[in-house]
C-alpha cells in the first residue's frame, strides 16, 4: 500500500484545494504513480477522485463505477473523515474496499 495526497502541502485553515494548487501539484502525483506502478488506485475523497478522473461529478456518482487512470483500475470512495460525519457512507465504503481487493487480486468484477 502506498498513500499519497493530491496536494503536497495543506491549504490554510484546512480549506478545499484551489484548482491552481491542484494543477501545481499534479505533476508530482503523476510521477509518484509512475514510480510506484500500482495494480489498482483507490482515491479517498472527492478531490482525489475528481482530479484523477478529470470529472466534476459528486462522489456519490463516481463511486461504484468502473474507472481507469492511465490504464490502471481506479476505485473512487469517500474520504475517511467524511465517514465520521456521515455514518451511512460506511457500508458503501466497505463495499468499495472489497472492490479494491478484488481488483488487486485480479478477480473479474
Amino acid at each position: 500500500v502506498y498513500i499519497c495526497n493530491i496536494l503536497k502541502c495543506r491549504p490554510p485553515n484546512n480549506r478545499d484545494p484551489q484548482p491552481d494548487e491542484i494543477e501545481q501539484c499534479e505533476p508530482y502525483l503523476k510521477r509518484q504513480i509512475e514510480i510506484v506502478q500500482p495494480r489498482v488506485i483507490c482515491t479517498l475523497g472527492r478531490f482525489a477522485a475528481q482530479t484523477l478522473l478529470r470529472s466534476h461529478e459528486p462522489m456519490g456518482r463516481l463511486r461504484d463505477q468502473d474507472h481507469h487512470y492511465e490504464g490502471i483500475p481506479l476505485v473512487a470512495t469517500y474520504h475517511p473523515a467524511a465517514l465520521l460525519r456521515n455514518s451511512q457512507w460506511k457500508r458503501p465504503t466497505w463495499e468499495d474496499m472489497k472492490r479494491v481487493r478484488k481488483l488487486y487480486d485480479g478477480v473479474d468484477l
